[in-house]
């Protein structure tokens, strides 16, 4: 049987992760909020750790956030340092000889 010819790869797709991870923070702190008055029903039946799991899914999601927003200004950060190298390669200028 013939192979198919292969395709190059397409390009990753961008999401807005903070956006992803901030609702996600979101709904694990509004579990919590929610299990937190069956606080004596979950531990007679076994399940009392579920709201500390929510608060503790929460928690983890702040730090995600902070990443997240970490990263993102970073790429900003490359991309626009990026776009003005190549501006300046451009205009025939050497971006490491240029002063501001």
């Amino acid at each position: 049987m013939p192979k198919s010819p292969l395709h190059p790869s397409p390009p990753p797709l961008e999401a807005n992760d903070v956006a992803i991870v901030g609702g996600g923070t979101v709904l694990w702190f509004v579990a919590f909020l929610v299990l937190l008055p069956f606080q004596g029903t979950l531990s007679d039946h076994g399940h009392g750790t579920w709201p500390w799991i929510c608060l503790s899914g929460a928690g983890l999601g702040l730090i995600g956030l902070w990443y997240c927003r970490a990263r993102r200004d970073a790429i900003a950060r490359d991309r626009a340092a990026e776009a003005a190298s190549e501006a300046a390669a451009g205009d025939g200028a050497d971006p490491a000889t240029q002063s501001d």
